[in-house]
Parts: C-alpha cells; structure tokens; sequence
C-alpha cells in the first residue's frame, strides 16, 4: 500500500512541492505532481509545502501493544570484507552467546556477501545455533539501501529479540537505517551488554556526557533491541571445532538489491605498519608533533616493534594523518597491550578509546598532562628526543 500519494483532484500543479522536496523525487506530469516512490524519503516535507492539502502521507509507527513474546533469539550482524569475517564479529558473538544462554535462545549470525557461504561454517564454530546467509553478487561490495532493505525483510519475517552489529564505519551506517525502518530503538557504541534477570530487557551501557558517566539504556516497548558495541571492549568467541549448526540460505526479489548509488572504484590505503584496530602495539601521535613531516618519527617507532601508527583528533583534524588511524571517541576504539602516546595531552575524548589498553606509556614535555592519569608509564620529556632514542633501541633489541 502506497505511504504517500498525490490527491489529483486537489493538485493545481503549482510546483511548490517540487521546490520543497530535498530529495528531488516529485516532478509535474500533465499539470500534476507525480512522486517517485524509489527518491522519496517519506520526509514529509512535500506535505507542508502544499497550500490545497493535495498530498496525503501516511507514516507507520510502532504498534502499541506489540506482543514481544513474538519475538525471541539474538541476531550478530556478521560484518565481512572481500569474504573474511571481521575480528568485531567474533567479538559480538562471543557476548552474543552470552545473552542468548541467559534468556534460553538462539544465537543467530547474518551473513552478506558475495561469494561468502563458505564462511558460515567458521560463524557456526564461534558459537551460532543458526545463520541467515544472502549470498548475491550484487552484494560484493557494501552498499547501504540493499543491504538495509535485506535485513529489513529478515527482521519482519524472523522477529529477533536482538540484534547487534559492529560500531564499526559500515555497521554505524547500516543499522541505523534499519532501526528507523523497523520504527525501534538503537543504542550506538555500547561498552556493555546484559539482561536484565526480572524483566529479559536487554541492558546497553554505553559512555555519556563525554566519558564522564556511563549511561545504562534499555528498550522496553520496542522490538528487536537493537545496539552496536565498540570494537575490542568484549571477549572474542573461542573457537569450537567440528560445532554444528544450521544454514539458512535466503533469496530475495531483485528489486530488492536496486541502489540509487554505485560504487565506482575502491582503493586500498597502504600502510607499512600493522592495522590499528587488530594491532597489539600501537604508538600514536598528537598535537604535540607540530606538522605531518614529524609523524615520521612514530611511523619509524612502530615499525620497530612492529606496531600500528594511531593519532589524536587533533593530528588527524590538521590533516597531518587520515582519519583512518584516529583513536578516540569519534574514531576507533583500541585495546592493545602497549599503548604508546606521543605528543598527546589526554582529553577524554581520546582517553575513551585506548583507556583500556594492558599497558599505557606517555611521552609529554607537560607533567600535568591528563594522560598522566591513565598512563602506566610517564616519561616527561621532548618526544623529539626521546622517541628517537627509543627507536634506536628497540631497533637494536629486536636485531638480538
């Protein structure tokens, strides 16, 4: 049934929807406006634009008094990239199975991709009952409106009580459409998860007001619960060789897969060092390094000990270093074993993300520097000369 439609009876052809509509969807066909449902957002601005009440929208809300004894099993959102399934995907099964143990369900994985059945079986080991695989060659690459529209179709028809995915770039884009399209909740970057042993509700924590507190959220109207957890704050799931579980392979019309955007080319950043998010050393670079030529110096360090280069907001903002390798808040969230920070004063938003490194190491000529704080090790001193001294060493060490 259509949501929103033209009354011809009452449209003049006065062009003031077409003005209005950002999303260039409405245009004037023998003197009356004509809305292309595959453009329009169902945004309503076309509605209070028009002075004849000619256009008439009917927006879904969530239906009061909605059985949620309907709805049962945890769903993971098995993000993948070129057929390998991401390390934040094992980590939410890991919690995932948790979660399902505690309320007596299944644990589901979601599989997209192109070329990728064969990876269901490694999702089954880490912990699966079940998974839901779409494996279509429209979906090599990443898109957000086929990709939203299948987990869409699947949540309406399988009802999961929860559905968690990666507070990664691809997961923060998708599941957010997906929770407006379903009209439910969504919790971003998530630190914790648990159930609530006397209502079932699932209990999203999650840092507010800047680190300074964390907030617990639930969602006790609305189904499926929906959250997405920062990468390397959970446990990944143990592997469970030989596990068994079932495959549920699933097609869908073509229009299904229809995109109003392609992808054009994809290019790879090449880097020496190891990938920060996987990386269990990291040396990072801040304010304090003053330009981007100096970034060389933590690129040479942390090739020496065979680490990941990450930066502060402050570096990537002065363009010094993509936003790739940002740490923080805003960008990745990291646990590695060493943490070592260079040239940066520790505001919270960047302590969010590398807090809970094993072992932090600061380098900083102010004493006072908050991340003397957090930091297991300080050195007060130039970075300009101590991270040059530390390269020299470690590059002697690591010969031995």
């Amino acid at each position: 049934m259509e949501r929103i439609r033209i009354l011809k009876d009452k449209c003049t052809g006065c062009k003031l929807c077409v003005r209005a509509c950002p999303f260039a969807a409405i245009t004037i066909q023998d003197r009356k406006a004509v809305i292309d449902l595959t453009k329009c957002n169902l945004c309503g601005a076309c509605v209070e634009a028009c002075k004849f009440s000619a256009i008439e929208l009917k927006k879904e809300t969530a239906a009061k008094g909605t059985d949620l004894g309907l709805y049962k099993n945890v769903w993971v959102f098995c993000e993948q990239k070129k057929g390998k399934i991401q390390s934040i995907s094992w980590e939410l099964l890991g919690e995932g199975r948790k979660l399902a143990d505690k309320l007596k369900v299944k644990l589901c994985g979601i599989l997209l991709g192109s070329n990728i059945s064969g990876a269901a079986a490694g999702i089954i080991e880490r912990g699966a009952d079940e998974v839901y695989v779409v494996d279509e060659k429209e979906l090599e690459n990443y898109l957000d409106e086929p990709y939203t529209n299948i987990l869409v179709e699947l949540v309406r028809e399988y009802r999961p009580e929860i559905f968690l995915c990666g507070a990664t770039t691809l997961g923060r884009s998708l599941v957010s459409r997906v929770a407006v399209k379903i009209y439910t909740g969504l919790t971003a970057d998530c630190t914790g998860l648990d159930i609530d042993k006397e209502t079932g509700n699932l209990l999203q924590t999650r840092p507010a007001f800047g680190g300074n507190i964390m907030a617990t959220i639930i969602t006790p109207n609305y189904r499926p619960q929906m959250a997405t957890v920062r990468h390397k704050v959970m446990k990944e799931a143990a592997v469970q060789k030989g596990r068994k579980g079932a495959v549920i392979a699933k097609r869908f019309d073509k229009k299904i897969y229809a995109s109003r955007t392609r992808l054009i080319n994809m290019v790879d950043e090449l880097e020496q060092t190891v990938n920060l998010c996987e990386a269990d050393i990291i040396v990072s670079g801040g304010r304090g390094l003053g330009c981007a030529d100096n970034f060389k110096l933590i690129r040479e360090l942390a090739i020496s000990i065979g680490g990941a280069v990450g930066a502060s907001r402050a570096a990537v903002d002065s363009d010094w270093i993509p936003y790739s390798h940002q740490v923080g808040q805003t960008g990745k969230t990291v646990c590695p074993k060493i943490y070592i920070a260079c040239g940066i004063s520790g505001q919270i938003q960047h302590l969010i993300g590398m807090q809970s490194s094993d072992v932090i190491i600061a380098i900083n000529r102010d004493p006072d520097a908050p991340i003397f704080n957090v930091a297991t090790y300080g050195i007060v001193g130039d970075l300009f000369q101590v991270v040059p001294l530390l390269t020299k060493r470690f590059k002697e060490v690591c010969k031995k």
